[in-house]
């Protein structure tokens, strides 16, 4: 049964019209990015599974740190050059009354993204961050200072969580 076109001049029905239009659109993307978001947890998935392990990174995150690190992840020789590239490497900031450190401003911006999300998500819902930051706040240290620190140790938990999955992948490259 073919619907009939409804009359566009009448303002009801145009808007009834639009709308019923917009919906289907809606429910569209809506499937299309479910879609996506499955074959981009099945790749992350594929390519690091411990990282998808690690508290706070989602198959989104996992896939943006993943696409830093690149095809080449040897040329991380340590977790401080993986820190660096992430812009979580800690810099001198000091002035002549207050000792203190800010993150480097230069690296990957959207790495760097990642793992400010990741601190976030772990603020809200993991127990031993908010220990943590109750602990630092205690201690007199800003939040942003807090945020620092612990980007920086979240960089070292994913630098080893990817030098775990580059290193079981060679060794299967080498058992073939």
């Amino acid at each position: 049964m073919i619907r009939q076109t409804p009359d566009l001049a009448d303002p009801t029905a145009a808007a009834k019209f639009t709308l019923r239009r917009l919906a289907r659109r809606y429910q569209d993307l809506g499937r299309e990015i479910s879609e996506y978001d499955a074959e981009l947890t099945a790749l992350a998935a594929q390519a690091a599974p411990m990282l998808l392990a690690v508290n706070g990174v989602g198959p989104e995150t996992a896939a943006r740190l993943l696409a830093a690190v690149g095809d080449n992840p040897e040329r991380l020789r340590s977790e401080a050059a993986f820190a660096h590239l992430c812009g979580a490497a800690p810099l001198p900031a000091s002035s002549g009354r207050r000792d203190r450190h800010r993150l480097n401003r230069g690296g990957n911006r959207s790495t760097n993204a990642a793992l400010y999300r990741i601190v976030v998500v772990r603020m809200q819902h993991d127990r031993r961050t908010r220990e943590y930051v109750a602990r630092c706040t205690a201690q007199g240290l800003q939040k942003k200072d807090i945020i620092c620190c612990l980007k920086r140790y979240i960089a070292r938990e994913i630098f080893r969580a990817l030098t775990c999955a580059n290193i079981a992948k060679a060794d299967l490259a080498q058992a073939a």
